[in-house]
């Protein structure tokens, strides 16, 4: 971060910039990734190649969201805590302010038919966008390593039969990646670099607090602190324990709360302020999108100094990777467990297996055009299913 030269641009102009793009920025964590390389990297010059690039390795490496990380640590490149904070919650605020507003209309018009129509194409359709997605980041990510591949193949096994995500599964991948790799003599090891932030024992706390808000708080914390890479992979951690482990929402809930992730611009991640609406009102979108950013964020801001040090280690390095693999195995089994709620019927199906079809064949084509494709088709064939 080069602190000597002044920068091209203002805070508030960086503002207005995450502001337009968490307003406009369809596709999910790796366009939106593209989407900040492209504009203020290569046409506005305002952030350097290096700078991205370091970026977006620390937001790789770290827990939470990619794209909202990279987003933090672009604004602290010139302007330190002051401008990750301001660019972070300009990424995170129209998102938010979005699916809140279909919160409330869920909630309100939940029974209403159309929405059903709309859920019932837009559910399946997202089986296909997430199939798709586990599998470009598997081929770019794993690629031909077969210690990779294995934990993949576990992983995905484990949360298809589990319908949950192992969190520890995920440290553990990165460890054995890491031993495998690296074969460290001990005492010499440079692993207390990777966890600067232990976690507390939160499970303790919320067997403890029998108060919903205090219990939605701890439990999206955690899950901020255990997703990596791809915003879907959020997906099975949620689906665990905001379905099988604390019952607040059903399956049908939980699957059209992916849907609203997927239709909304921003982060996918955001997907958490339309859970914690529809669990508490606008208390619980609230405090879940909060609770599911902090660790980022501080992970960001604590580690982007060191980062310039400490990033290149191949201990670090191998740690990652395996996290990485264990990560795309998840949302991989995800994708199982998910098509299970969603894909009811023969047009259920076509539309998840076009979706796939279409994205396969077609790599530009944005997300949002299918989604909605999938709503109008859903409102046509819904009442004709469900007469």
């Amino acid at each position: 971060m080069d602190q000597a030269s002044k920068p091209a641009y203002t805070l508030w102009q960086l503002i207005l910039y995450f502001l337009r793009l968490g307003t406009l920025g369809f596709g999910g964590p790796v366009a939106l990734v593209g989407y900040m390389h492209r504009d203020l990297v290569e046409l506005r010059g305002w952030i350097s190649e290096s700078d991205y690039k370091e970026g977006l390795a620390l937001a790789q490496i770290a827990p939470g969201p990619l794209a909202a990380q990279l987003g933090i640590y672009l604004g602290f490149v010139h302007f330190r805590i002051l401008g990750a904070t301001a660019a972070g919650l300009a990424f995170v605020l129209p998102s938010f302010l979005m699916v809140v507003a279909l919160g409330w209309a869920y909630v309100g018009f939940g029974g209403l038919a159309w929405m059903q129509s709309v859920f019932y194409g837009v559910g399946a359709a997202v089986i296909g966008i997430m199939a798709i997605s586990a599998h470009k980041l598997a081929s770019k990510n794993i690629g031909r390593d077969k210690l990779l591949w294995g934990i993949f193949i576990l992983l995905a096994a484990v949360t298809i039969i589990t319908q949950s995500e192992i969190a520890l599964l995920f440290i553990g991948a990165g460890v054995l990646v890491w031993l495998i790799r690296c074969k460290p003599r001990f005492g010499t090891s440079h692993l207390a670099v990777l966890l600067p932030t232990q976690l507390p024992n939160f499970a303790l706390a919320s067997a403890m607090d029998a108060n919903t808000l205090i219990q939605i708080t701890l439990f999206f914390i955690k899950a901020g602190a255990f997703v990596f890479g791809s915003g879907l992979a959020i997906v099975p951690f949620l689906y665990g324990g905001i379905v099988t482990e604390h019952h607040w929402l059903n399956d049908k809930q939980f699957v059209d709360a992916v849907a609203v992730a997927m239709i909304t611009p921003g982060p996918v991640v955001i997907t958490t302020g339309f859970i914690g609406y529809l669990i508490s009102g606008l208390p619980g979108a609230i405090l879940a999108a909060v609770a599911t950013f902090i660790p980022c964020y501080l992970v960001t801001v604590i580690a982007a100094p060191y980062f310039k040090k400490y990033g290149k280690l191949p201990a670090l390095i191998a740690f990652v990777d395996g996290i990485t693999a264990a990560a795309i195995g998840a949302i991989a089994g995800s994708v199982v467990v998910l098509a299970q709620r969603s894909i009811t019927d023969i047009p259920t199906a076509l539309l998840a297996l076009v979706t796939a079809a279409l994205l396969w064949k077609f790599k530009k084509l944005p997300e949002p055009v299918i989604v909605i494709g999938a709503a109008l088709i859903g409102i046509a064939i819904y009442p004709l299913m469900h007469h």
